[in-house]
């Protein structure tokens, strides 16, 4: 079982991760939620849309440049089937890397 090497990095993976949950994200949005310099930004996002898993798109808000990221279908699929090696990986510890709900573990409430 293999780990996909472009998204195992793990700014590309905080990244891909933080795409995943959104549209599209803003330059600067995904720079100050992970805690990057605009430079590691910059080089691991040409990175991410080299391998074809994040679309960039550049333009103006106003007379400012802005820069947007989001991830592919390609990409997409990609983060789906690291998260599913890394569970294969894992779950013979007996822990997950789901959701429980999605694990299939929900817990009841302790009351």
């Amino acid at each position: 079982m293999d780990l996909d090497p472009v998204i195992h990095a793990p700014t590309r993976l905080q990244i891909v991760s933080l795409l995943a949950a959104a549209h599209e994200a803003e330059f600067a949005f995904v720079r100050d939620t992970l805690g990057i310099s605009d430079s590691v930004l910059s080089k691991q996002g040409s990175a991410l849309e080299a391998a074809g898993y994040v679309r960039v798109r550049k333009g103006h808000v106003g007379k400012r440049p802005k820069t947007w990221f989001r991830l592919t279908d390609d990409g997409r699929a990609a983060f789906t089937a690291y998260v599913a090696a890394l569970q294969a990986i894992v779950s013979s510890s007996g822990l997950t890397v789901l959701p429980e709900e999605a694990a299939g573990t929900s817990r009841s409430p302790r009351g």
